[in-house]
């Protein structure tokens, strides 16, 4: 089982990390940020701003057209990228299980390709680290709800025990009482084990309870980089406060229905 007492994850740095596509368009336009070792970091921002294209860097699913990405100030283009996938946990909205696997092959799956062959015990750890009942081991990701597949994608994720989590859009289909006890179970699971934990979401407030930083993109660029609280001071600039504005209005407008009761 993954160790509650271990070294901190490691740093994420870009420098001046450009994507463009065919035609001209910038995805990411020279992006330099340092993410520290042991934080929990948010990339927000509109859709098409290019947050899950840089968060994609960092695993080589994207490459860049200029600039580097570095972890632990090792430069990942110099690494084999599946030697690289193996040593940073990946979470995605759509989970990606393989249907006909159990959750115990979907979990292993990272294990075996590192060459391990006898995994139940671990598997039985991870499923207890993410609060799934043990006999689930056996079941096939079409006998589970969204938010337990997403917790067998938390535990795949986690099972070579990397320093590093990366996450693009987690929660995004997931109804909001499951959304919000996951969030709070990946930001319990974040400090035990002492990992760097970069997520894309949309959701502004997702981002603010969540996260320590939180990091706004623009058109391809970081146009704010705060603490939460921060953020609700307005200190972000526009386009952080505009994304501000949708959690504040929506809380406004609740405690209004509250007083008209």
């Amino acid at each position: 089982m993954p160790q509650e007492s271990r070294n901190t994850g490691p740093s994420v740095s870009f420098e001046a990390v450009s994507k463009r596509y065919a035609g001209g368009a910038n995805a990411v336009d020279t992006v330099s940020v340092t993410i520290a070792a042991g934080s929990f970091v948010a990339l927000v921002g509109s859709s098409g701003s290019g947050k899950s294209t840089l968060l994609k860097m960092i695993n080589r699913l994207v490459e860049p057209s200029s600039g580097r990405v570095l972890v632990n100030n090792a430069p990942v283009g110099e690494e084999d990228a599946h030697l690289l996938r193996r040593r940073i946990g990946y979470i995605f909205q759509n989970v990606g299980l393989f249907p006909h696997l159990t959750v115990a092959e979907n979990i292993a799956i990272g294990l075996r390709l590192s060459g391990s062959k006898d995994n139940a015990a671990r598997v039985g750890d991870l499923l207890d680290l993410v609060d799934l009942p043990r006999d689930f081991a056996s079941r096939t990701p079409d006998a589970l709800s969204g938010g337990q597949r997403q917790r067998v994608g938390v535990a795949r994720a986690l099972a070579t025990e990397p320093g590093l989590l990366i996450m693009d859009e987690p929660f995004g289909a997931l109804d909001p009482v499951t959304r919000d006890q996951l969030g709070a179970s990946i930001r319990g699971l974040h400090d035990r084990l002492g990992l760097t934990t970069i997520m894309v979401t949309h959701d502004m407030a997702e981002a603010l309870l969540l996260a320590d930083r939180v990091l706004v993109m623009d058109a391809g660029r970081i146009v704010a980089d705060c603490t939460p609280r921060a953020l609700i001071a307005g200190e972000g600039g526009a386009q952080a406060d505009a994304l501000v504005a949708v959690p504040r209005e929506q809380a406004r407008r609740l405690r209004a229905l509250e007083g008209e009761a």
